[in-house]
């Protein structure tokens, strides 16, 4: 498939910014990637940030191979209901619940509507972040900071914390990291300090459950640069024009592309692979 090397500039002025104003609108599903099959099947799947993006891919692929998905999302009602119009399509149940994962009585809640609806979670993929692009760290405000860190570190905590109670042997928890977790980046501090966070996160909690006999296992995808709604909400249009042009493989990603990689970790395939990030980023190589 040939995918865009190029995008229109562009700029939306909200976070983590609407994927029904995007143009090209990000690639989600494509019959060579999300092939269906049983893989998932009967599973219960909650993604955070599952309206749109990678989350909408994963949400995607996890249905195609059988999966039953609730989506966590914060605002984008209209990006949250065409997804859940393409997974009911596919066949599968989704649920959708709004609100703020920086709040953990919104996590229990999501946890607790989740088995009420279910009765059980066997995965969840801790994908909600917001970035905001900064120059100068001394114009880095504490409230940016803060909120950085509430939805992004916090929230995974938050979630995953209110999760415990109901997984089991068998069950998995796949975090989305960065690629700048692993080299940084000048211009999101705050956003790399936090995918920096997820990654030890991953790995601690990881040991944590392996060494409790838990059978439960923790692991995370680092995306390079991919073209989801984040990334117009984060930069300047002339940035966003070029993005991805500087990876090895000349272009941005498209979420349809991570997807795979988080189906891999959901299933019984990677059933000795815990506490590990897997790199979807073009070719750019870090030190993992």
């Amino acid at each position: 498939m040939n995918f865009p090397t190029s995008f229109l500039a562009q700029h939306q002025d909200h976070q983590p910014g609407f994927e029904y104003e995007m143009n090209p609108a990000p690639i989600y599903d494509d019959p060579n990637y999300n092939k269906k099959g049983e893989l998932l099947n009967n599973k219960v799947a909650i993604i955070t940030g599952g309206d749109s993006g990678i989350g909408k891919a994963v949400a995607v692929a996890y249905a195609n191979q059988g999966a039953d998905i609730v989506i966590v999302y914060y605002n984008e009602e209209k990006d949250a209901e065409n997804t859940k119009k393409t997974i009911d399509q596919i066949g599968r149940k989704c649920t959708l619940i709004k609100g703020d994962i920086g709040d953990p009585d919104f996590c229990k809640d999501v946890i607790k509507k989740t088995i009420d609806e279910y009765g059980k979670i066997d995965i969840l993929v801790n994908n909600s972040a917001v970035q905001y692009e900064c120059k100068d760290i001394k114009k880095l405000s504490d409230e940016q900071f803060d909120k950085t860190f509430k939805v992004n570190v916090y929230g995974t905590f938050y979630m995953t914390r209110a999760a415990m109670e109901h997984l089991k042997a068998g069950s998995c928890i796949i975090n989305t990291a960065s690629v700048v977790a692993f080299r940084g980046s000048e211009t999101l501090i705050d956003y790399s300090m936090t995918k920096g966070a997820i990654t030890v996160f991953t790995r601690s909690l990881a040991l944590a459950l392996a060494k409790g006999k838990t059978g439960i296992r923790v692991n995370a995808v680092a995306p390079g640069p991919i073209w989801t709604p984040l990334i117009p909400a984060s930069f300047d249009a002339n940035k966003v024009s070029q993005f991805g042009s500087d990876t090895p493989m000349g272009r941005a990603g498209q979420p349809v592309e991570c997807a795979g990689a988080y189906v891999f970790l959901a299933t019984e395939c990677a059933s000795y692979i815990t506490g590990q990030t897997i790199h979807v980023n073009g070719g750019e190589i870090v030190n993992s």
